[in-house]
């Protein structure tokens, strides 16, 4: 099955996932690019995209798998179709065709920035990048079912807190995204529990690439 790498930027990032779906399926529709459905009594276009993103995330690595009906057509022209299709802040990077399994996907970057509107406070960056050096962080997992407790520790392969400027700190983290996953936005809620006096006004996130368990860029 092909597979298409994209982007999802700027305004963008408020679309919910199911949306985020039906805005492809009619970007395949709009370009000329029919796509198969699957069988049974309700059928739906073949599409689905690995690792579902939170609302209000930006990424440039998300991966959408599609099976499309009739005659092959070259994957360059799929990508120019659809780019000149889909939304501002939707952007197809490269379409491919030898995707691996989405199961072997083990890690991703992402990078979260906290922006202080009246300054980094002084130390901040040392404070948090200790907080997170410590052998255990215990956070709260909000879900469906309820909230757990959750160690946050091992799920981080690493991580590095950054001060480009008098009102940022950004921090770039490699995590675990299956068995187990840690929601990228986990740090941020780390730092308001266990140094409340450094949280920040706000918190944006950007997930940069997806690797496999040898730390390889997945495709």
């Amino acid at each position: 099955m092909p597979r298409l790498c994209f982007e999802k930027t700027g305004n963008a990032v408020w679309i919910s996932h199911l949306d985020l779906m039906r805005v492809f399926q009619r970007a395949f529709k709009r370009a000329g690019l029919p796509l198969t459905h699957t069988q049974g009594f309700n059928p739906r276009p073949s599409v689905s995209i690995a690792l579902p993103l939170s609302v209000g995330i930006e990424s440039v690595c998300e991966l959408l798998d599609f099976d499309l009906d009739g005659d092959e057509i070259p994957n360059d022209e799929i990508c120019r179709r659809l780019n000149g299709a889909l939304i501002d802040g939707i952007r197809v990077r490269e379409v491919y065709s030898d995707g691996r399994k989405i199961k072997h996907i083990a890690y991703l970057d992402c990078v979260l920035t906290l922006e202080y509107d009246a300054g980094v406070p002084s130390g901040a960056a040392e404070a948090i990048a200790a907080l997170f050096a410590r052998q255990e962080l215990v956070v709260t997992k909000k879900s469906k079912n309820g909230n757990t407790e959750q160690n946050i520790i091992p799920m981080i392969r690493s991580l590095q807190v950054q001060n480009p400027d008098a009102h940022t700190l950004k921090i770039a983290a490699r995590i675990c995204c299956q068995n187990p996953s840690l929601n990228p936005m986990q740090p941020s809620a780390a730092i308001e529990t266990y140094l409340p006096e450094l949280t920040p006004d706000f918190v944006a996130c950007r997930r940069e690439a997806v690797y496999d368990l040898q730390e390889t860029i997945f495709r």
